[in-house]
């Protein structure tokens, strides 16, 4: 039988992943987040319309006018904290994992290394896809959603990292001759 072991790991002897330079989002995804935002404004905008029109008598006039108001301004400040979450968006690959940063008020980094990834998708939404975009999402086992999904990838960049990852989590695919599009999918 043999002994087990369990020996302390001395916390400042961890990588620190922290001083890895993450690479930012393409610029052109802000356009992606702009439209998506502003078509969600618009739809608020004509409920708040069409419920104000058909159920006007439900609020007095100055309540109505209070809500427009605030409905303006929580749009008005939509857009600058979309900028500034995009702008803390980043993410990076490393020899052995992927890393995802994330998040304006709440941060959250994700960090998933190569041997847990079961498979790898490329993905492209119709604004993405006509501005050259792509998103890349890392499956691991247990979960139906994707453990991290980087949105706002150049298409051939994307291509690129989807191939990378695929090798890494299967060494023997050979990767010129695959669709740099479909996913990648381990079967255990």
């Amino acid at each position: 039988m043999t002994k087990f072991i369990n020996e302390n790991i001395e916390i400042n002897e961890l990588p620190n992943f922290e001083e890895v330079q993450l690479n930012p989002l393409q610029s052109k995804y802000f356009n992606v987040i702009a439209i998506n935002l502003s078509l969600f404004n618009f739809l608020i905008l004509i409920l708040f319309f069409v419920f104000s029109y058909f159920k006007e008598d439900l609020f007095s006039n100055r309540v109505w006018m209070i809500m427009g108001i605030a409905i303006s301004i929580l749009i008005s400040f939509s857009y600058p904290l979309a900028k500034l979450s995009f702008n803390n968006k980043g993410f990076a690959f490393r020899t052995h994992d992927a890393i995802y940063k994330e998040g304006l008020i709440s941060e959250t980094t994700t960090i998933i290394p190569f041997n847990r990834v079961q498979h790898v998708a490329l993905h492209q939404g119709f604004i993405s896809r006509k501005l050259g975009l792509a998103s890349i999402e890392l499956f691991t086992a247990g979960g139906s959603s994707s453990d991290i999904e980087i949105p706002g990838l150049q298409l051939e960049q994307a291509q690129k990292i989807k191939n990378l990852v695929s090798q890494k989590i299967n060494p023997t695919l050979d990767t010129n001759e695959t669709d740099p599009t479909a996913p990648v999918i381990l079967r255990i």
